[in-house]
């Protein structure tokens, strides 16, 4: 027989045997339900459609910039098919774990960064009615070419002497000579004719015959709209120090007003920081700026570059900004020529604006004509005319180039640049 103690041994073997199959069953089971799902990626945020900013456009009967030069009506655009909300698949619940499961517990997806706040987009004005701006700054100027002759005709006698100061004050406003002969002889004629004139008559002589030398019905369209399938390309030119620069940014701001897509060329590689400053007039109302990030680059290139872009984004006008020139370095006015002729290889220029500043007078008509040699100016914007003391030079301009002043400066806010009106501008010569 077995003894007791032994029968306890086998009894305990036994049990050993048995716990030890259990925990391996137990651990193959556990093992089996233990695959977690994988995590579910959130589809990404749906992309915003840009919108563009709402126009401030208001017409009214007073003068404006016609932008309507060389336009033709373009065919009509391809409707855009409108963004389709993205499709979002249903989630596939994770598998519930077993009783006997550890849980897990992983950290929240973060959270996208917010998109960087978009710049303001300024909203200029209209450019309607700015010569109405032009009155009370002349008024307050010492007009020789207003005050002086309404002085002069206003005298007792109107002799040979009067005529003289008369045709002294016009020829110190910068007429020139054939046009203050000629204002000075219809004068005088009006004169043999009506016998003694009250100073009423004579100031409505007056204005009639420096309108008429003015010339109203010259074309001061500015060329901004599509022609054909292709964006106008206006090409602005002047010398170091007239506003030029300025001109072009202030001309964006009065296209945009006018509901004009608009993309400028910064081909002033010539002087520092030129690029930067056309770049800043332009993001101020959400104009892009094609530019080279090399200082001194090929101008030609840049500007080939910016006609291109708004080709491909089919906008209304391209304004190419070119630099600065010496009108005396003959060099620099080649470079001049040959931007143009780049620019020529894909697209027709449509526009030439020459910038001159009003107060340099017969200088500046030097500066006109070397640059109409180089290139064919087809208008002028005149800076500076916040003054009469050199207003003549907006007939002298004229009448040697035979192309009219199409838009003035009349200081330095961002929308002083206006539409040159022949009436108006009189009206203030003689107010």
């Amino acid at each position: 027989m077995w003894g007791v103690d032994a029968l306890w041994e086998i009894l305990l073997v036994i049990t050993v045997v048995v716990l030890g199959g259990l925990g391996l069953v137990v651990g193959l089971v556990r093992g089996r339900g233990r695959k977690a799902a994988p995590p579910v990626t959130p589809p990404p945020p749906a992309r915003e459609a840009k919108t563009r900013t709402a126009n401030t456009y208001k017409p009214s009967s007073t003068a404006t910039i016609d932008t309507s030069k060389g336009g033709t009506p373009a065919p009509p655009k391809p409707a855009e098919r409108e963004p389709q909300p993205p499709v979002v698949e249903p989630e596939t619940p994770p598998a519930q774990p077993t009783p006997a499961d550890t849980v897990e517990t992983t950290a929240p997806p973060a959270a996208p960064a917010p998109a960087p706040a978009e710049p303001e987009v300024e909203r200029p004005e209209s450019a309607r009615g700015r010569m109405t701006k032009l009155r009370s700054r002349l008024a307050r100027s010492n007009s020789a070419m207003g005050k002086g002759l309404l002085t002069v005709l206003s005298g007792d006698k109107l002799d040979e002497a009067v005529w003289e100061e008369v045709e002294d004050t016009l020829l110190g406003a910068d007429l020139g000579v054939e046009a203050t002969t000629e204002i000075v002889d219809g004068l005088k004629r009006r004169v043999q004719v009506e016998g003694s004139p009250t100073a009423d008559q004579l100031e409505q002589w007056l204005h009639e015959e420096l309108l008429a030398q003015v010339n109203p019905d010259m074309d001061r369209r500015i060329a901004a709209s599509r022609v054909g399938d292709r964006p106008a390309v206006v090409m602005v030119v002047g010398v170091n120090g007239t506003g030029k620069t300025t001109t072009v940014g202030k001309l964006a701001r009065v296209l945009v007003a006018e509901d004009k897509d608009v993309v400028l060329g910064a081909a002033d590689t010539f002087r520092a920081a030129a690029a930067d400053q056309l770049e800043t007039w332009g993001g101020r109302v959400g104009v892009p700026t094609v530019r080279s990030d090399k200082e001194g680059a090929d101008p030609a290139a840049v500007a080939f570059d910016a006609v291109k872009e708004g080709q491909d984004g089919e906008v209304d006008v391209v304004i190419v900004d070119t630099a600065g020139r010496l009108h005396n370095k003959v060099g620099l006015m080649d470079e001049l020529a040959k931007v143009k002729r780049v620019i020529e290889k894909q697209s027709p220029i449509d526009e030439c604006l020459l910038v001159l500043d009003a107060t340099t007078g017969q200088n500046g008509m030097r500066q006109a004509e070397i640059f109409a040699q180089a290139v064919d100016i087809t208008g002028v914007a005149l800076t500076k005319l916040d003054g009469t003391a050199k207003g003549g030079i907006v007939v002298l301009v004229q009448r040697e180039l035979g192309v009219p002043v199409k838009l003035v400066g009349l200081g330095e806010g961002p929308d002083d640049l206006a539409p040159f009106d022949p009436k108006a501008f009189v009206d203030a010569v003689l107010d």
